[in-house]
């Protein structure tokens, strides 16, 4: 598939990613459901796992988790295909909201999908079971249709190896990474943005109005206590606005956070509220952080307080 195939179909698949309903493969782990509790998950897993070790955070940071946050790791996970080395079960709020898989998941979990896949970036994606899969590292993210947007088949979890005893510390801060520069060339921004992500993307999205337009998708960055995807958008070549994505879940927390950076709101509306001149806005129709550069800025504030 070519690479703006790839992008269009991701595109179309995140736009409708609220109207699709998961065939819950996750079935295949012993009848385990999303939304499940952790006692009941615990229950069935132990059936078919050699051992589990149990993560409570303290502090949550993961996008779906509002209050709680915990992870149920197993290890040697007997399945009808295949036994998978490590299976990482996420809880947000006491409901099972991701599982990653790692080791022997093509033979053990993709031998049960009979649908066909499609190519993004170095992904297979599964659609109507929101499976992805990274085959060069043996690796299986299923998701619930909450978890499309935030990206999560981009993050690994840090207790999958049962390693970690300690609690990971993300960045919890909302302050812009420095390195995200308004106004800045692409031919400079972008190799500042691939050191800085996990791993980049890069959209031509043709010319509109005589102007130019491109984006840069990074995933990996950390912002407000997780691994975000950051997506840089440029006109003639010039950094003008970022979205950096988040979920629903975790929105009284990141305002929390941006209050204590930058001050109360300077404006709030049903779809926005307003940070940092206007420059840093948290969105609340659809999760995310936009930021402007001052010319959009002063556009916004026009447009909302005319």
């Amino acid at each position: 598939m070519k690479t703006s195939n790839k992008l269009k179909f991701l595109g179309i698949f995140f736009f409708l990613n609220s109207l699709i309903i998961s065939a819950q493969i996750s079935k295949i782990f012993n009848g385990i459901e999303f939304n499940e509790s952790l006692v009941a998950v615990e229950k069935k897993i132990r059936l078919i796992s050699s051992n589990i070790g149990i993560y409570k955070i303290s502090t949550p940071s993961f996008p779906l988790s509002n209050n709680k946050e915990e992870h149920l790791i197993a290890s040697k996970v007997v399945l009808k295909n295949g036994i998978v080395d490590q299976v990482a079960f996420t809880f947000s709020d006491n409901k099972l909201s991701l599982i990653q898989a790692k080791g022997n998941v093509i033979k053990s979990i993709v031998a049960n999908i009979k649908s066909e896949a499609r190519a993004y970036l170095d992904y297979q994606v599964y659609m109507d079971e929101l499976l992805f899969i990274h085959e060069k590292n043996d690796t299986a993210w299923l998701l619930t249709k909450t978890g499309v947007h935030p990206n999560l088949f981009a993050w690994n979890n840090p207790y999958l190896d049962l390693k970690n005893t300690s609690e990971v510390a993300y960045n919890p801060s909302v302050k812009i990474p420095g390195f995200i520069k308004m106004g800045e060339n692409i031919a400079v921004l972008k190799p500042l943005l691939q050191k800085n992500s996990n791993f980049v993307n890069e959209e031509n999205l043709g010319k509109e109005g005589g102007i130019s337009k491109a984006q840069i998708n990074c995933f990996g960055i950390e912002f407000a206590g997780f691994s975000r995807k950051f997506e840089a958008r440029f006109e003639n070549n010039k950094l003008t606005k970022v979205w950096i994505l988040t979920a629903k879940a975790e929105e009284n927390r990141i305002r929390k956070k941006l209050i204590d950076q930058y001050g109360k709101a300077l404006f709030t509306n049903d779809k926005w509220e307003v940070f940092n001149n206007w420059t840093v806005l948290l969105r609340k129709d659809k999760p995310e952080i936009l930021v402007l550069n001052k010319s959009l800025a002063a556009k916004y504030k026009k447009q909302y307080t005319k």
